[in-house]
């Protein structure tokens, strides 16, 4: 195993010492983006080396580590170059750009230069949809890029140079920005971003101002209520919402007896002291003469 500087073994007790104790293995993610930023890719070493401070075994940690893309498993370059090749920067050219870039360096997806300066890659999204085609150079966005301007980019990185991100703070080395990923400041100077969204981001907030939109009010300060509070009051509603359920059935039930003895009484009507129909004065005036003409 090779050995991790002094410095690498204090970050890293500083970032197991961010979890409780009974949970360190926590810290899993933050520590392989720190073995990737001495070794420049998270090696057998740094493997073990994770295993061997949270007390896990290097299955644990290698199945980790190999499902996300971000810990890279092989020697990476300087720069990771990727290309969104997906759905809207692919409409809008993204392919074009990554076949370019492909063609012009002589590399394909995950494969790295010979000088050892860029690896490509494509990404399936950055999440700046607003801003296609877009690439990033160790995840600084460089947007609406083409063929040409993309081209610039790495030539510019394999030349010495760093050039500045469309957004965002200063370019840094792969090795750098993992340093930054597994939680820690970026010191160098003036390298904190200090720029807003971009236009595109907020035109649809100018759309929705042009258009009188707004949103409910929001009140940050609301406390955010445990899981045993949550489901207590989750309970309660619950509980509401059956008994509302149970009399509205119960109400729905009494009106249905009602109409049914309606509806009998109206069939059968009761009895009555009074005379059965056609049973007049006259019929019995004519019935007592005809039994007279018969004697």
């Amino acid at each position: 195993m090779s050995v991790f500087t002094e410095q690498t073994r204090e970050r890293a007790r500083e970032i197991i010492a961010r979890y409780p104790a009974d949970r360190s293995r926590s810290a899993l993610l933050p520590l392989l983006h720190l073995v990737q930023s001495e070794e420049g890719y998270v090696s057998p070493s740094g493997v073990e080396f994770c295993a061997e401070v949270l007390g896990l075994n290097k299955a644990q940690v290698g199945a980790v580590a190999t499902f996300y893309t971000m810990y890279k498993r092989k020697p990476t370059g300087d720069y990771l170059v990727s290309v969104c090749t997906n759905t809207m920067c692919n409409v809008l050219g993204g392919q074009e750009v990554y076949d370019t870039l492909a063609e012009h360096l002589g590399v394909g997806h995950d494969e790295t230069t010979a000088d050892g300066t860029v690896t490509l890659e494509h990404a399936e999204c950055l999440a700046a949809c607003d801003y296609g085609p877009v690439m990033t150079v160790n995840y600084d966005f460089f947007d609406g890029v083409d063929p040409q301007t993309a081209l610039g980019v790495v030539e510019e990185l394999r030349s010495g140079g760093r050039p500045m991100p469309t957004r965002g703070a200063r370019l840094c080395t792969l090795k750098e920005m993992s340093v930054q990923l597994a939680g820690f400041a970026d010191e160098r100077e003036g390298a904190v971003a200090d720029g807003g969204p971009g236009e595109p981001t907020l035109r649809g907030l100018r759309l929705a101002e042009q258009h009188g939109i707004s949103v409910p009010g929001y009140d940050p300060n609301t406390p955010i209520r445990s899981k045993a509070e949550a489901d207590r009051a989750a309970a309660e509603a619950k509980a509401q919402a059956d008994a509302d359920k149970a009399a509205a059935e119960a109400e729905a039930k009494r009106a249905e007896a009602a109409k049914a003895q309606a509806a009998g009484v109206a069939a059968n009507p009761p009895a009555s002291d009074g005379k059965p129909a056609g049973d007049d004065a006259d019929a019995q005036e004519r019935s007592l003469k005809e039994a007279e003409a018969q004697q």
